[in-house]
């Protein structure tokens, strides 16, 4: 039984949303609402279904409606013919006198029929600079394990947006049967599993957390899901996270299958004070060690009382995308003409979910920023630093507008690095009318959605990394629009391998980027844990940038990191180089090592 099979089994059989041995139960189901006329309950019907081939697999859609209320679901089910996940989600709409309150509208909710004596849930919780953390813990009979993440903008830390479900006492990573759950989305996640009293059955529940309110939903108006993509495997958890990776790189990321270039950040090396000299300096340095990029970090933008420099570093700009004339007087167009005289490409950080209070944008629309009636407004980074209103269109459209512009003066920008660093801690919006004020979760992420879309169907070839004070966007919802995400601020190589690992429990080895930093012990380990992934350089101000090391392309294409205690002619051991011609089998073979090694230590 193929794992399309076994999913339409466990999708078809139960209603999904609502399983139909609980469908007078409100509590227990995926989908829960509160109709125009007050009544609780759904009793749904199948009305229809179709099976039709798509572009490299095959999709089924299931039509469903109320047997007394004019709602309507849509479920979809996807699969590829190149790789054994399953993609799931589904739409409603209603047509009833009023608006009705969606409770819980769960991507996936079913019962899985396997039976097991002892059922386990992994998952990623953290905090910043601790991403990744590997937890598994056992679901008691009659337990409700639940899994949650309340931060709206950057949720991947406090409890990651993927988990995988394991039956048996003796799973491992080669051994045993898996169900892998994983959501495509960035703001607010719920994960449960709930077994039954005697331990004969698991319903496992995955979507967004609408405990702050209930979704208000218009009549002729739709709802879609996040989208959730299953993984089932009877070969142990390394068969789910090989899956993940297969599916992520081949059919989720933009450049899935492309090299990711070599690249400096600037932030280490200058913070906010640089000038073109710096810049152009950083750029030799990066040339000499055989790099490819620069990309220039936060601190380039805003004018005027608001400009972006020295003295107000973190405290202004934010929601000003324009250039500094005082910094850069010769404009972003110029430093990039400059990276390319030296063969390298140029990118840029943006972090256009933000805004401070002290800047021109917040000056002229105050009403754009987050903010709850009646209430103080909470103030992050800098003092100064506030969300912005994405569920207003006239927002979006303006920052779009904005980095358009700014990516126009550049036609060969070929990266930029999205950052986040703040969660919604000011939930109310002047857009949406006060009985749609918890719409705000749902909402927001769905204009951050949009906007991303539109950028990235203007200029499809920019490279994006999702960075969210580090790894708070690591998901696959995000990654539908980046091609990497920073995993951690933490780049302490020894404390990263931790992170690394933990990360690639659901995510692939070429969606995580990983810096030489300055800390850590050799510079030599430093190169081997950055080059496991894919790989970059933050310079300190107070070493050489070089360091006496070089990055370059030796025989066979492979990448390789002298450091100074190495000859520049010697090569690596093959099994710390990475293989330009053949990086998936190489991280493969790599990670099954590093797993059992890593999991030695730990006991």
């Amino acid at each position: 039984m193929t794992g399309f099979d076994i999913a339409m089994a466990w999708l078809l059989s139960f209603g999904q949303v609502v399983p139909s041995a609980q469908r007078e139960i409100v509590k227990h189901s995926g989908l829960q609402m509160i109709h125009a006329d007050g009544a609780v309950t759904l009793r749904l019907k199948e009305t229809g279904r179709t099976e039709s081939a798509v572009e490299g697999g095959r999709i089924v859609t299931v039509k469903l409606q109320d047997e007394h209320y004019p709602v309507y679901i849509t479920r979809y089910v996807r699969t590829w013919n190149d790789c054994d996940a399953v993609e799931t989600w589904y739409e409603l709409c209603h047509e009833e006198p009023g608006p009705v309150r969606l409770l819980r509208a769960d991507s996936f909710a079913s019962r899985v029929d396997c039976k097991a004596d002892v059922v386990k849930v992994l998952t990623l919780t953290g905090v910043w600079a601790l991403e990744g953390n590997v937890t598994e813990a056992t679901v008691a009979n009659g337990q409700i394990a639940q899994y949650r993440s309340l931060a709206g903008t950057r949720d991947a830390w406090e409890s990651n947006a993927a988990m995988m479900v394991s039956f048996g006492d003796d799973v491992d990573e080669e051994h045993g049967k898996v169900l892998g759950v994983a959501l495509e989305w960035t703001g607010t996640t719920e994960k449960r599993v709930r077994r039954s009293w005697n331990g004969r059955e698991t319903d496992v529940f995955a979507g967004i957390d609408m405990e702050t309110g209930p979704y208000v939903l218009d009549p002729g108006k739709t709802f879609t899901t996040p989208r959730a993509i299953l993984v089932w495997s009877e070969k142990g958890k390394g068969e789910v996270s090989r899956q993940y990776h297969r599916w992520a790189r081949r059919h989720l990321m933009p450049h899935g299958d492309v090299l990711h270039p070599v690249l400096l950040n600037t932030w280490e090396g200058s913070y906010f004070s640089f000038t073109e000299k710096t810049l152009t300096d950083m750029m030799d340095g990066v040339k000499e060690m055989g790099g490819e990029m620069l990309v220039l970090d936060d601190g380039w933008f805003g004018n005027g009382k608001y400009a972006r420099d020295d003295k107000n570093r973190d405290k202004t700009g934010l929601g000003d995308w324009v250039v500094n004339p005082e910094k850069l007087p010769h404009g972003l167009a110029w430093l990039a003409d400059e990276a390319a005289k030296r063969g390298l490409k140029f990118g840029l950080w943006v972090e256009p979910e933000m805004c401070n209070v002290k800047s021109w944008l917040a000056e002229a629309h105050p009403d754009w920023i987050l903010r709850e009636q009646n209430r103080s407004l909470l103030l992050g980074r800098g003092g100064s630093q506030v969300v912005l209103d994405y569920t207003n269109p006239a927002v979006r459209e303006n920052i779009f507008n904005q980095l358009d512009a700014v990516y126009a003066q550049v036609p060969t920008l070929a990266y930029v690095k999205w950052d986040s660093n703040q969660n919604i801690v000011n939930p109310g919006s002047t857009y949406l009318k006060p009985d749609r004020q918890p719409n705000l979760w749902y909402d927001y992420t769905i204009g951050l959605y949009d906007l991303l879309a539109k950028l990235q169907a203007k200029r499809p070839h920019i490279m994006v990394q999702a960075c969210a004070s580090g790894g708070g966007h690591m998901d696959f919802g995000f990654l539908r629009y980046a091609d990497e995400f920073w995993a951690s601020d933490n780049t302490d190589p020894f404390r990263r391998v931790f992170i690394q690992w933990g990360a690639s429990q659901f995510y692939p080895a070429s969606a995580m980027a990983c810096h030489v930093t300055r800390r850590g012990s050799s510079m030599k380990y430093r190169f081997d844990v950055a080059m496991d992934r894919t790989h970059g350089l933050r310079a300190a101000s107070e070493e050489p940038l070089a360091g006496g090391c070089r990055v370059r392309e030796g025989r066979r294409g492979r990448l390789q990191a002298h450091p100074p205690d190495r000859p520049a002619r010697r090569p690596l051991p093959p099994r710390l180089a990475v293989r330009r011609k053949d990086v998936r089998a190489h991280v493969r073979e790599r990670r099954q090592e590093r797993r059992g090694a890593v999991r030695a230590w730990t006991r």
